[in-house]
C-alpha cells in the first residue's frame, strides 16, 4: 500500500467525571489521532499517551514529535503493518507513538482488503463481557454509589483503583455491600516490596487479581509478592513486549496479564503476548486507556481473541464521554459488540471531530 500523506490531529475531549488513579486525576483527554491516506483506503490510529509522563515516560506532545520527526521518515515506500516493526526498530522506545501509526496503517490495510480487525487478529467472539474501572473516590459512600450504578448498568466485572491509604477498607466495603461480584484491584505501581504483607491483607476478599502493585521494573518483587499473597498477581506496566511477558511468567512474577496495545507498541505485539500467555495457560484481558471509539473498536477486536478469558476494560462510550467521536459503543446485557466491518469497523464523525480539534498537521509523503 502506498501512502500519500499522514495527518496528526490533536483533540481535547472532556470526561463525564474525574477519573482518579494513584498517579493522576484526569478530567479530560488530550488525544493524538493519526490518519493515513493510502492508495486504496484511509486509516485511523489513536495514541493512548496522556498529557504528562505519569503513567509511562511517553506524553502526547512528545509522541507527536516522535511520529513526525522519526517514525514517518522511516515509513517504507510500500507499507504494510507488519513492515513497521523492523522499520521503526532503530527508534528506541516510544511504543505508544509506534502503536498509533501501526493502528492507522493496519486500519487502512484492512479496509482496503475488506477484512475486520477482529478477523485479522484471530478473534472468535462476536460479543465480549465488559468490565469497568472505578477511580479513587473522596469517600467510601461515594465509591459504593458509583459501583452500584455500574452494576445496575450491567457491567460484568468491577475494578477498583487503589493506593496506600485507599485499599483494604474500600475493598471490604464493596465486597460486603455487593457480595459475590467479580472484583479486582489496580494499584498502578503505587506500592513497594515492603508492602507485601499489607497487600496480602486483600486475600480474604476473594479478588480476581491484584494488578501491578509494584514498580514496573520490579519483576523479582512481584514474584516475591506472589509467594506471599494468595490473590493472583496481574502485570500491566511491566509487560512491554512478548519477551517481557515470557520472562515474567518464567520468574513467577504473575499468573495473569493485562495487555494494552499502546503500551507494547501495537496490536501485532499485543497478539504475540496473547500467544505467549496461551502457551503458558495464563489468562489475559484487554486493558483500557480511556480510548475514544477508535481505540475502543480495536480493543474490542483484541478482546475477542480466545485467550482473553477475563472481562476487559472495554466499557461503553458513556462510561467516559457524553459524546464519543464515533457512533457510541453501548453495553447490552453486560456485553459489548465487536465491530465486524472492514478495518476498525468505525469512523470518526467528522463534523464533531472538527469541533474538538485543537491542531492538525498534514505531512505529505509523495513529494
Amino acid at each position: 500500500m502506498k501512502l500519500s500523506a499522514v495527518e496528526l490531529r490533536r483533540i481535547r475531549l472532556p470526561l463525564v467525571s474525574p477519573f482518579r488513579t494513584s498517579f493522576a486525576t484526569e478530567t479530560e483527554r488530550s488525544v493524538l489521532l493519526v490518519r493515513v491516506l493510502g492508495t486504496s483506503a484511509e486509516g485511523w490510529g489513536e495514541c493512548v499517551a496522556i498529557d504528562e509522563p505519569l503513567y509511562s515516560s511517553e506524553y502526547v506532545s512528545g509522541a507527536a514529535q516522535v511520529i513526525t520527526d522519526f517514525l514517518l521518515p522511516r515509513l517504507p515506500s510500500d507499507v504494510t503493518a507488519r513492515a513497521l516493526g523492523p522499520a521503526f526498530a532503530p527508534v528506541k522506545g516510544h511504543p505508544m507513538a509506534k502503536a498509533a501509526v501501526e493502528m492507522a496503517v493496519l486500519d487502512a490495510e484492512l479496509r482496503g482488503a475488506g477484512m475486520s480487525y477482529a478477523a485479522y487478529l484471530g478473534g472468535i467472539h462476536d460479543r465480549v463481557p465488559a468490565g469497568v474501572s472505578v477511580g479513587i473516590m473522596d469517600s467510601i459512600p461515594e465509591l459504593l454509589d458509583h459501583v452500584d450504578g455500574y452494576l445496575a448498568e450491567g457491567y460484568a466485572r468491577i475494578k477498583l483503583k487503589i493506593q496506600p491509604g485507599w485499599d483494604l477498607e474500600p475493598v471490604r466495603a464493596v465486597r460486603e455491600r455487593f457480595g459475590d461480584i467479580l472484583l479486582q484491584v489496580d494499584a498502578n505501581t503505587a506500592y513497594t516490596r515492603a508492602d507485601a504483607r499489607h497487600l496480602a491483607g486483600l486475600d480474604p476478599f476473594d479478588l480476581l487479581l491484584i494488578e501491578q502493585p509494584l514498580p514496573e521494573d520490579d519483576l523479582l518483587g512481584h514474584a516475591q509478592l506472589a509467594a506471599v499473597a494468595r490473590t493472583p498477581i496481574c502485570l500491566d506496566e511491566s509487560i512491554v513486549s512478548a519477551r517481557a511477558a515470557a520472562d515474567a511468567l518464567s520468574l513467577g512474577a504473575c499468573s495473569i496479564i493485562n495487555v494494552k496495545a499502546g503500551r507494547v507498541g501495537g496490536y501485532l505485539e499485543a497478539r504475540r503476548i496473547h500467544d505467549v500467555a496461551m502457551a503458558h495457560d495464563v489468562p489475559v484481558w484487554c486493558g483500557g486507556m480511556l480510548e475514544t471509539g477508535l481505540g475502543r473498536a480495536a480493543n474490542l477486536a483484541f478482546a475477542a481473541l480466545p485467550g482473553c478469558t477475563l472481562p476487559g476494560d472495554v466499557s461503553a462510550s458513556s462510561r467516559y464521554y457524553t459524546r464519543d467521536i464515533t457512533e457510541p459503543f453501548c453495553l447490552v446485557d453486560g456485553l459489548m459488540t465487536v465491530p465486524s466491518g472492514p478495518g476498525l469497523g468505525v469512523s470518526p464523525i467528522m463534523d464533531y471531530l472538527d469541533e474538538l480539534t485543537e491542531s492538525s498537521q498534514l505531512v505529505r509523503l509523495d513529494s
